[in-house]
Protein backbone atom coordinates (compact mmCIF):
# COMPACT_ATOMS: atom_id res chain seq x y z
CA UNK A 1 0.00 0.00 0.00
CA UNK A 2 1.35 3.41 -0.97
CA UNK A 3 0.58 5.75 1.93
CA UNK A 4 1.38 9.43 1.43
CA UNK A 5 1.80 11.47 4.61
CA UNK A 6 1.74 15.26 4.16
CA UNK A 7 3.41 17.41 6.82
CA UNK A 8 4.46 21.03 6.90
CA UNK A 9 4.79 22.53 10.39
CA UNK A 10 6.45 21.62 13.70
CA UNK A 11 3.34 20.24 15.47
CA UNK A 12 2.55 18.05 12.46
CA UNK A 13 6.05 16.58 12.51
CA UNK A 14 5.74 15.71 16.21
CA UNK A 15 2.27 14.13 16.00
CA UNK A 16 3.23 12.24 12.83
CA UNK A 17 6.48 10.80 14.18
CA UNK A 18 4.94 7.75 15.95
CA UNK A 19 2.82 6.99 12.86
CA UNK A 20 5.88 7.20 10.62
CA UNK A 21 7.82 4.78 12.83
CA UNK A 22 4.87 2.39 12.95
CA UNK A 23 4.42 2.52 9.15
CA UNK A 24 8.13 1.84 8.60
CA UNK A 25 7.78 -1.42 10.56
CA UNK A 26 5.23 -2.73 8.05
CA UNK A 27 6.45 -4.37 4.86
CA UNK A 28 2.93 -3.92 3.43
CA UNK A 29 3.32 -0.14 3.45
CA UNK A 30 5.35 2.04 1.12
CA UNK A 31 5.51 5.33 3.01
CA UNK A 32 5.68 8.51 0.92
CA UNK A 33 6.63 11.32 3.30
CA UNK A 34 6.03 14.77 1.78
CA UNK A 35 7.05 18.06 3.44
CA UNK A 36 5.28 21.13 2.08
CA UNK A 37 7.86 23.52 3.49
CA UNK A 38 5.22 25.48 5.43
CA UNK A 39 7.67 25.29 8.35
CA UNK A 40 10.32 27.03 6.30
CA UNK A 41 13.12 27.37 8.89
CA UNK A 42 15.37 24.67 7.43
CA UNK A 43 17.68 24.30 10.43
CA UNK A 44 14.79 24.04 12.91
CA UNK A 45 13.03 21.48 10.75
CA UNK A 46 16.21 19.44 10.30
CA UNK A 47 16.86 19.50 14.07
CA UNK A 48 13.36 18.19 14.76
CA UNK A 49 13.67 15.41 12.18
CA UNK A 50 16.96 14.33 13.78
CA UNK A 51 15.61 14.46 17.32
CA UNK A 52 12.58 12.35 16.39
CA UNK A 53 14.68 9.88 14.36
CA UNK A 54 12.70 10.48 11.18
CA UNK A 55 13.74 9.67 7.61
CA UNK A 56 14.23 12.50 5.14
CA UNK A 57 11.06 13.44 3.24
CA UNK A 58 10.68 12.01 -0.23
CA UNK A 59 10.05 15.58 -1.37
CA UNK A 60 10.17 19.06 0.16
CA UNK A 61 7.90 21.38 -1.79
CA UNK A 62 9.53 24.53 -0.36
CA UNK A 63 6.30 26.54 -0.26
CA UNK A 64 7.41 28.88 2.53
CA UNK A 65 5.43 31.76 3.98
CA UNK A 66 2.73 34.00 2.53
CA UNK A 67 -0.95 34.79 2.95
CA UNK A 68 -3.31 31.90 3.61
CA UNK A 69 -4.57 31.99 0.02
CA UNK A 70 -1.08 32.14 -1.48
CA UNK A 71 0.33 29.43 0.77
CA UNK A 72 -2.61 27.05 0.43
CA UNK A 73 -2.89 27.65 -3.31
CA UNK A 74 0.78 27.01 -3.95
CA UNK A 75 0.61 23.83 -1.86
CA UNK A 76 -2.42 22.65 -3.83
CA UNK A 77 -0.61 23.07 -7.12
CA UNK A 78 2.53 21.28 -5.94
CA UNK A 79 0.67 18.52 -4.08
CA UNK A 80 -1.53 17.79 -7.08
CA UNK A 81 1.60 17.18 -9.18
CA UNK A 82 3.16 15.08 -6.43
CA UNK A 83 0.08 12.90 -5.96
CA UNK A 84 -0.23 12.36 -9.69
CA UNK A 85 3.46 11.44 -9.96
CA UNK A 86 3.60 9.09 -6.97
CA UNK A 87 0.11 7.55 -7.18
CA UNK A 88 -0.63 6.96 -3.48
CA UNK A 89 -3.49 4.67 -2.43
CA UNK A 90 -4.31 7.00 0.46
CA UNK A 91 -3.22 10.44 1.68
CA UNK A 92 -2.90 10.94 5.44
CA UNK A 93 -3.04 14.53 6.72
CA UNK A 94 -2.41 15.40 10.38
CA UNK A 95 -3.69 18.35 12.37
CA UNK A 96 -5.16 21.64 11.17
CA UNK A 97 -2.58 23.66 9.23
CA UNK A 98 -2.74 24.95 5.68
CA UNK A 99 -0.71 21.86 4.72
CA UNK A 100 -3.51 19.71 6.16
CA UNK A 101 -6.21 21.38 4.09
CA UNK A 102 -4.14 21.51 0.92
CA UNK A 103 -3.25 17.82 1.21
CA UNK A 104 -6.87 16.84 1.74
CA UNK A 105 -8.23 18.97 -1.11
CA UNK A 106 -5.55 17.93 -3.60
CA UNK A 107 -6.14 14.25 -2.82
CA UNK A 108 -9.93 14.21 -2.80
CA UNK A 109 -10.09 16.15 -6.10
CA UNK A 110 -7.95 13.38 -7.61
CA UNK A 111 -10.27 10.72 -6.09
CA UNK A 112 -7.59 9.50 -3.67
CA UNK A 113 -9.01 8.58 -0.22
CA UNK A 114 -8.10 11.00 2.58
CA UNK A 115 -7.42 10.03 6.20
CA UNK A 116 -7.39 12.79 8.82
CA UNK A 117 -5.33 12.53 12.00
CA UNK A 118 -6.83 14.52 14.93
CA UNK A 119 -10.29 14.65 13.37
CA UNK A 120 -13.20 16.17 15.26
CA UNK A 121 -11.33 18.77 17.32
CA UNK A 122 -13.52 21.88 17.48
CA UNK A 123 -13.23 25.34 19.02
CA UNK A 124 -16.27 26.66 17.09
CA UNK A 125 -14.32 29.86 16.48
CA UNK A 126 -14.39 30.51 12.74
CA UNK A 127 -12.01 33.45 13.16
CA UNK A 128 -9.27 30.83 13.62
CA UNK A 129 -7.75 29.60 10.34
CA UNK A 130 -7.13 26.24 12.04
CA UNK A 131 -10.84 25.77 12.75
CA UNK A 132 -11.66 26.32 9.07
CA UNK A 133 -8.91 23.92 8.01
CA UNK A 134 -9.97 21.07 10.30
CA UNK A 135 -13.68 21.36 9.51
CA UNK A 136 -13.16 21.29 5.75
CA UNK A 137 -10.60 18.48 6.04
CA UNK A 138 -12.97 16.35 8.12
CA UNK A 139 -15.74 16.71 5.58
CA UNK A 140 -13.65 15.54 2.65
CA UNK A 141 -12.03 12.62 4.51
CA UNK A 142 -13.17 9.02 4.26
CA UNK A 143 -11.25 7.87 7.36
CA UNK A 144 -11.27 10.08 10.45
CA UNK A 145 -9.02 9.37 13.42
CA UNK A 146 -10.45 11.01 16.55
CA UNK A 147 -8.28 11.59 19.62
CA UNK A 148 -11.15 11.39 22.14
CA UNK A 149 -14.76 10.25 22.46
CA UNK A 150 -15.73 13.92 22.56
CA UNK A 151 -14.22 14.35 19.06
CA UNK A 152 -16.13 11.28 17.83
CA UNK A 153 -19.43 12.77 19.02
CA UNK A 154 -18.69 16.14 17.41
CA UNK A 155 -18.05 14.46 14.05
CA UNK A 156 -21.23 12.40 14.32
CA UNK A 157 -23.15 15.56 15.25
CA UNK A 158 -22.02 17.14 11.97
CA UNK A 159 -23.53 14.28 9.98
CA UNK A 160 -20.35 12.27 9.33
CA UNK A 161 -21.21 8.58 9.28
CA UNK A 162 -19.79 6.64 12.20
CA UNK A 163 -18.44 3.92 9.90
CA UNK A 164 -15.84 6.47 8.73
CA UNK A 165 -14.80 7.47 12.29
CA UNK A 166 -12.22 5.63 14.39
CA UNK A 167 -11.44 6.40 18.05
CA UNK A 168 -7.66 6.09 17.94
CA UNK A 169 -6.34 8.14 20.82
CA UNK A 170 -3.81 10.94 20.38
CA UNK A 171 -0.48 10.36 18.62
CA UNK A 172 1.05 13.35 20.43
CA UNK A 173 0.61 11.34 23.62
CA UNK A 174 2.39 8.42 21.92
CA UNK A 175 5.25 10.74 20.97
CA UNK A 176 5.56 12.15 24.48
CA UNK A 177 5.70 8.71 26.10
CA UNK A 178 8.32 7.56 23.60
CA UNK A 179 10.56 10.55 24.38
CA UNK A 180 10.00 10.94 28.13
CA UNK A 181 13.21 9.21 29.20
CA UNK A 182 15.38 11.40 26.98
CA UNK A 183 13.33 14.49 27.86
CA UNK A 184 13.85 13.84 31.57
CA UNK A 185 17.62 13.77 31.06
CA UNK A 186 18.10 17.04 29.16
CA UNK A 187 20.05 19.84 30.88
CA UNK A 188 17.96 22.74 29.65
CA UNK A 189 17.24 23.94 33.23
CA UNK A 190 20.94 24.07 34.03
CA UNK A 191 21.65 25.81 30.74
CA UNK A 192 19.03 28.50 31.47
CA UNK A 193 19.86 28.70 35.20
CA UNK A 194 16.34 27.69 36.26
CA UNK A 195 15.01 25.75 39.24
CA UNK A 196 12.00 23.40 39.24
CA UNK A 197 8.67 25.18 39.73
CA UNK A 198 10.35 28.58 40.06
CA UNK A 199 9.56 29.61 36.50
CA UNK A 200 6.71 29.60 34.01
CA UNK A 201 6.78 28.78 30.29
CA UNK A 202 5.24 31.17 27.76
CA UNK A 203 4.57 30.49 24.08
CA UNK A 204 2.75 32.80 21.67
CA UNK A 205 2.37 32.41 17.94
CA UNK A 206 -1.26 32.71 16.83
CA UNK A 207 -1.99 35.66 14.51
CA UNK A 208 -4.93 36.84 16.63
CA UNK A 209 -2.49 37.43 19.51
CA UNK A 210 0.79 38.45 17.89
CA UNK A 211 -0.46 40.41 14.87
CA UNK A 212 -2.53 42.81 16.99
CA UNK A 213 -0.08 45.10 18.87
CA UNK A 214 -2.69 46.08 21.47
CA UNK A 215 -3.45 42.43 22.33
CA UNK A 216 0.21 41.48 22.45
CA UNK A 217 0.94 44.44 24.72
CA UNK A 218 -1.90 43.53 27.09
CA UNK A 219 -0.61 39.96 27.41
CA UNK A 220 3.02 41.00 27.99
CA UNK A 221 1.98 43.72 30.46
CA UNK A 222 -0.08 41.22 32.47
CA UNK A 223 2.82 38.76 32.61
CA UNK A 224 5.39 41.35 33.67
CA UNK A 225 3.58 41.92 36.97
CA UNK A 226 4.09 38.25 37.96
CA UNK A 227 6.86 38.71 40.50
CA UNK A 228 9.01 35.92 41.88
CA UNK A 229 8.71 33.69 38.82
CA UNK A 230 10.96 33.88 35.78
CA UNK A 231 9.07 33.72 32.50
CA UNK A 232 10.84 31.53 29.94
CA UNK A 233 9.72 32.58 26.47
CA UNK A 234 10.92 30.49 23.49
CA UNK A 235 10.16 33.02 20.80
CA UNK A 236 8.47 31.82 17.63
CA UNK A 237 9.99 33.53 14.52
CA UNK A 238 6.63 35.16 13.75
CA UNK A 239 6.35 36.52 17.29
CA UNK A 240 9.93 37.79 17.33
CA UNK A 241 9.12 40.22 14.51
CA UNK A 242 6.01 41.45 16.28
CA UNK A 243 7.65 42.03 19.68
CA UNK A 244 9.40 45.05 18.21
CA UNK A 245 5.99 46.77 18.22
CA UNK A 246 5.52 46.22 21.97
CA UNK A 247 7.20 49.12 23.75
CA UNK A 248 7.10 47.27 27.07
CA UNK A 249 9.76 44.85 25.85
CA UNK A 250 12.24 47.75 25.64
CA UNK A 251 12.05 48.37 29.39
CA UNK A 252 14.87 46.91 31.44
CA UNK A 253 12.48 45.52 34.07
CA UNK A 254 10.53 43.61 31.44
CA UNK A 255 13.60 42.14 29.81
CA UNK A 256 14.99 41.02 33.18
CA UNK A 257 11.73 39.35 34.16
CA UNK A 258 11.04 37.64 30.82
CA UNK A 259 13.82 35.37 29.57
CA UNK A 260 13.62 35.43 25.77
CA UNK A 261 15.24 32.35 24.23
CA UNK A 262 15.44 30.80 20.78
CA UNK A 263 12.95 28.00 20.01
CA UNK A 264 14.08 24.78 21.68
CA UNK A 265 13.95 21.14 20.60
CA UNK A 266 11.08 18.81 21.37
CA UNK A 267 12.67 17.06 24.34
CA UNK A 268 13.93 20.30 25.88
CA UNK A 269 10.40 21.72 25.58
CA UNK A 270 8.94 18.67 27.31
CA UNK A 271 11.50 19.10 30.11
CA UNK A 272 10.69 22.80 30.50
CA UNK A 273 6.96 22.05 30.59
CA UNK A 274 7.11 19.20 33.12
CA UNK A 275 9.19 21.25 35.58
CA UNK A 276 7.38 24.59 35.22
CA UNK A 277 5.06 26.04 37.85
CA UNK A 278 2.58 26.71 35.04
CA UNK A 279 2.35 27.26 31.29
CA UNK A 280 0.94 30.25 29.40
CA UNK A 281 0.22 29.44 25.78
CA UNK A 282 -1.97 29.86 22.73
CA UNK A 283 -0.80 26.52 21.29
CA UNK A 284 -3.20 23.59 21.01
CA UNK A 285 -0.46 21.00 21.32
CA UNK A 286 1.13 22.54 24.42
CA UNK A 287 -2.25 22.56 26.18
CA UNK A 288 -2.33 18.77 25.85
CA UNK A 289 1.31 18.26 26.74
CA UNK A 290 0.91 20.37 29.89
CA UNK A 291 -2.10 18.23 30.83
CA UNK A 292 -0.19 14.97 30.36
CA UNK A 293 2.80 16.35 32.30
CA UNK A 294 0.54 17.52 35.18
CA UNK A 295 1.46 21.19 34.75
CA UNK A 296 -1.32 23.80 35.10
CA UNK A 297 -2.07 25.57 31.83
CA UNK A 298 -3.39 29.08 31.24
CA UNK A 299 -4.50 29.47 27.63
CA UNK A 300 -4.25 32.94 26.11
CA UNK A 301 -7.32 32.41 23.95
CA UNK A 302 -11.08 32.65 24.50
CA UNK A 303 -11.72 29.18 23.05
CA UNK A 304 -9.93 25.86 22.73
CA UNK A 305 -10.34 22.85 20.47
CA UNK A 306 -9.19 20.62 23.36
CA UNK A 307 -12.17 21.19 25.63
CA UNK A 308 -11.35 18.01 27.55
CA UNK A 309 -8.57 19.92 29.32
CA UNK A 310 -10.88 22.75 30.42
CA UNK A 311 -13.71 20.38 31.38
CA UNK A 312 -11.29 18.58 33.72
CA UNK A 313 -10.07 21.84 35.27
CA UNK A 314 -6.49 21.49 34.04
CA UNK A 315 -6.65 24.42 31.63
CA UNK A 316 -8.00 27.94 32.15
CA UNK A 317 -9.06 30.16 29.22
CA UNK A 318 -8.22 33.83 29.80
CA UNK A 319 -7.88 35.41 26.36
CA UNK A 320 -5.83 38.61 26.54
CA UNK A 321 -7.63 39.91 29.64
CA UNK A 322 -4.98 41.11 32.14
CA UNK A 323 -7.29 40.64 35.13
CA UNK A 324 -8.15 37.06 34.16
CA UNK A 325 -4.47 36.28 33.50
CA UNK A 326 -3.47 37.60 36.94
CA UNK A 327 -6.32 35.84 38.75
CA UNK A 328 -5.61 32.48 37.08
CA UNK A 329 -1.90 32.72 37.90
CA UNK A 330 -2.61 33.71 41.52
CA UNK A 331 -4.97 30.74 41.93
CA UNK A 332 -2.28 28.32 40.74
CA UNK A 333 0.52 29.91 42.82
CA UNK A 334 -1.58 29.68 46.00
CA UNK A 335 -2.56 26.04 45.46
CA UNK A 336 0.34 23.99 46.83
CA UNK A 337 -1.42 20.74 45.83
CA UNK A 338 -2.21 21.69 42.23
CA UNK A 339 0.16 19.25 40.50
CA UNK A 340 -0.95 16.36 42.71
CA UNK A 341 -4.57 17.11 41.75
CA UNK A 342 -3.67 17.05 38.05
CA UNK A 343 -1.93 13.68 38.44
CA UNK A 344 -5.21 12.18 39.66
CA UNK A 345 -7.16 13.18 36.53
CA UNK A 346 -8.14 10.51 34.01
CA UNK A 347 -6.50 10.87 30.59
CA UNK A 348 -9.14 10.93 27.81
CA UNK A 349 -6.52 10.87 25.02
CA UNK A 350 -5.90 7.13 24.83
CA UNK A 351 -3.33 4.63 26.03
CA UNK A 352 -0.24 5.68 24.08
CA UNK A 353 -0.87 3.21 21.25
CA UNK A 354 -2.77 5.47 18.85
CA UNK A 355 -0.21 5.08 16.05
CA UNK A 356 -0.51 1.28 16.11
CA UNK A 357 -4.29 1.52 15.84
CA UNK A 358 -4.10 4.07 13.02
CA UNK A 359 -1.80 1.93 10.88
CA UNK A 360 -3.97 -1.13 11.56
CA UNK A 361 -7.13 0.74 10.50
CA UNK A 362 -5.40 2.05 7.36
CA UNK A 363 -4.30 -1.44 6.32
CA UNK A 364 -7.86 -2.71 6.72
CA UNK A 365 -8.93 -0.12 4.14
CA UNK A 366 -6.72 -1.60 1.39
Amino acid sequence: MRLMLVIGARPQIIKSAPVIHEALKRSEIELQLIHTGQHYDYEMSRMLFGELDLPDPLANLGVGSGTHAYQTGKMLIELEKTIMDLGPDMVLVPGDTNSTLAGALAAVKLHVPVAHLEAGARSYDMQMPEEINRRLTDHCSSLLFASTRNCVEKLAGEGIQRRHIRLSGDTMYDAMLQHMKRADETEILKKLDLKREEYVVLTLHRPENVDAPEKLERIIKALIVLKGLAIVFPVHPRTKKRLATVKLMRHKAAVEHIKLIEPVGYEDMLHLTMNAKMVFTDSGGLQKEAFWLHTPCITLRDTTEWTETTDLGANILVGDNPQKIAEAAKEIIEDADVKAKLRRLKNPYGDGRASEKIIRYILKRR
